[in-house]
Parts: structure tokens; sequence; C-alpha cells
């Protein structure tokens, strides 16, 4: 409906001061692209007071969601973090990013999320894929896909009606959130894409920022979702963004070296990086050596990928990228290497409060 009418005065006939009302109906105003919310990944790298008064410095500079991995090697939880952060923080959301389906069952992921929304009503939220680091450590493999699909309807059951069907029996939550909990899933490859558009609330997807990338990570999701008769428009996509500081050479290191011995820093965590920046005009052989790359093609593997640079540049290349894809919705991961994997983004959260943040406001998001 349009706004409340206005009255309005019109002059009577003959110079008379007869004066009436005509209602009129205005349009309403066109409606703006949503908001963009920023989250941003803060590992277990402290001891959990000093991860909940770092998510409240996020939280103050302006950050919109915390991510947590849920990497059990660390000697921490994910989940008794989120807690710990919900009783110092009163707006962000909070999320592992991610779980996983393998060590954890899913009736305990459905009951370690809702007790984070009893701490932190409406802002609990859950994120799972087949497992990557603590699978790894626990010495067990990734879960296929099937599995995967079956743990997601089981999560959105369980988290929304209080109740699932798996592996032949009936799981019940007996305490749920009240508005339920989104289950989202991590993709970088296209059939974990698709996954996410058949059985999802949403889908946490790494395939960079340049357009032609998001729009063919995107058609995944839609084929997916038209797959299992749901319309594409209801998953809701928020986008991994790598996150480096520093000037040229600096950043230029991360594509020019090594994530850990044997594992070049553009295959972390997923080879299918490689794919999406093939879809932007980037090829790379699946056994190049990060060695062989020169700075020209290190700056567009930058630009396409994430946003590198000083604060001011990664403040432009978001609302970039906020102009050429529509995005409303970024997963900061800041960029990192095996040995500083757990570092706190001290920096990257320094920046977004003096600049990024600041930047987007300033240009209405």
């Amino acid at each position: 409906m349009g706004s409340a009418p206005p009255a309005l005065w019109r002059a009577g006939v003959g110079g008379g001061r007869a004066w009436w009302s005509v209602p009129v109906t205005l349009p309403d105003a066109p409606a703006g692209p949503p908001r963009l919310e920023v989250g941003i990944r803060i590992p277990l790298g402290a001891p959990l007071p000093e991860l909940a008064a770092f998510a409240a410095e996020a939280e103050q500079a302006g950050l919109d969601g915390v991510g947590v991995p849920d990497h059990h090697h660390t000697g921490r939880d994910a989940f008794m973090a989120l807690g710990a952060m919900a009783a110092r923080t009163e707006r962000v959301r909070l999320f592992p990013a991610t779980s996983n389906v393998v060590t954890r069952h899913p009736l305990v992921l459905a009951a370690l999320t809702a007790s984070v929304d009893e701490l932190a009503p409406g802002r609990a939220e859950l994120t799972v894929a087949p497992g990557f680091l603590s699978v790894e450590k626990a010495g067990e493999p990734q879960a296929r896909r099937e599995r995967l699909r079956q743990v997601v309807l089981a999560l959105r059951g369980l988290l929304g009606e209080g109740r699932a069907q798996l592996d032949g029996h009936d799981l019940e939550l007996f305490n749920r959130p009240a508005g339920g909990s989104r289950v989202t899933v991590l993709a970088s490859g296209p059939r974990l894409l698709e996954l996410a558009g058949e059985v999802a609330d949403g889908v946490l997807m790494l395939v960079g920022l340049h357009p032609d990338s998001v729009a063919a990570a995107r058609e995944h999701v839609a084929v997916g979702a038209r797959r299992a008769g749901r319309d594409p428009g209801e998953i809701e996509e928020t986008l991994i963004v790598p996150f480096g500081l520093g000037g040229p050479e600096e950043v230029r290191a991360w594509v020019q070296g090594w994530f850990r011995p044997g594992q070049p820093w553009l295959r972390y965590p997923s080879a299918s990086n490689l794919r999406w920046l093939g879809h932007a005009g980037i090829e790379l052989a699946p056994d190049y050596r990060p060695e062989d790359v020169d700075d020209a093609l290190a700056d567009r593997i930058c630009d396409a990928f994430g946003m590198f640079g000083s604060p001011q540049a990664c403040a432009e290349r978001l609302l970039r990228a906020r102009e050429e894809t529509g995005l409303s919705r970024v997963f900061l991961f800041p960029a990192h290497s095996w040995d500083t994997t757990y570092h706190l983004p001290r920096p990257e959260v320094e920046a977004f409060g003096d600049v990024v943040g600041p930047a987007l406001r300033a240009a209405g998001h």
C-alpha cells in the first residue's frame, strides 16, 4: 500500500474561500538494495575470555557477524566460544564457520545451536560442511554429499519443527529457537553449491568476487534449488571474501606463496578456487607453482579473488563488488598461512572499524 494520503487543498470556483481535501495516494518509494552485512572469521587462537572480548571489539567496529572455526584440535570448543561471545555482545550474529557432520552428531549440533540461541536470542546460526581440518585431525574421512544432504534436512527439521528422521530413527529437540535457526552449507565446488540450493536455508560460498565467477556459482545454486522444486531466491547467499592488508608486495606474496608444504595458498581451503578464477579469465594449471606467478598476474588474481591492499583499497573493492554482483552479505576471511591460522585478525578488525565500515556507510550501505 502507498503511504497515508496527504490533504490536497484547492481554491473554490469564483475566487471564493471554499477549500476541500482530496485524498491522494502516493506510490511506494522504490525499495533499495538490502543493507550490506559483513561478518568476520575469528579463530580459536586465544583463551575463551579473550575471544569473547575480541568479539565485542568486532561488534564495536561495526561488524555484523562472527564466525568461529570448529577446530577441536585447538583444545577449545567453538560453541563454548560462541556462548562466551554471546555474553559480551548484543547485536552480531554468531555461528560456527564451519562445523561438520562427522565429528558431531546432528542432534548434538542442533542442541548446541539452540543453546547459543538461548544466550543470544535470534542471533545463532549454524553452518556445516563435509569436514576439513577437524575431520583430518580426527583421522576420519569427509562426509559424502548424500550424508551431508540427509543431515542438513534433519538439522532444519530439528531447529525448525523440533523433530526429524535420520537413519531410520526419530529425533526430537525439546527446546529450540523460537524463530528457528538458519542452516547454511559451506560450498566452494559446483556439486556442493547445488546441494546447498537443494536442501539448505543458505549458502556460504567461496568463489571470489569477479562478477562472472559469482554468476556461475549462483547458477549452480539455482540448478540445485530448481531440481528440488525450490525458489532459488529463497536461499540466502553469503560470499566469503579473502581479506589481505598490506602494500603490493605483501599482498602479492599470498598468491605467490604456499599455505603449507605441498599446498599453494590459492588452493586453500579448496582447489575449486582455481575453477572460479577460470571464470574470471585467469587460467592456472592444477599443478602450477606459486613462484611462477608474476606480479601482473598476481595483481589480477588479488582483484578477482578478494579484497587486498590498503584499507581504503579494500573498501573500494568491496563497494565495487556490491555494484557488480549485488551482494548483500559477506564473510571476511582474513588471509593467513598454516603458521598463522589461529592469529586473531586484529589489524583487519581495526581496518574495518576505521576505514572500511565508514566507507560502506558513506556509500549508503
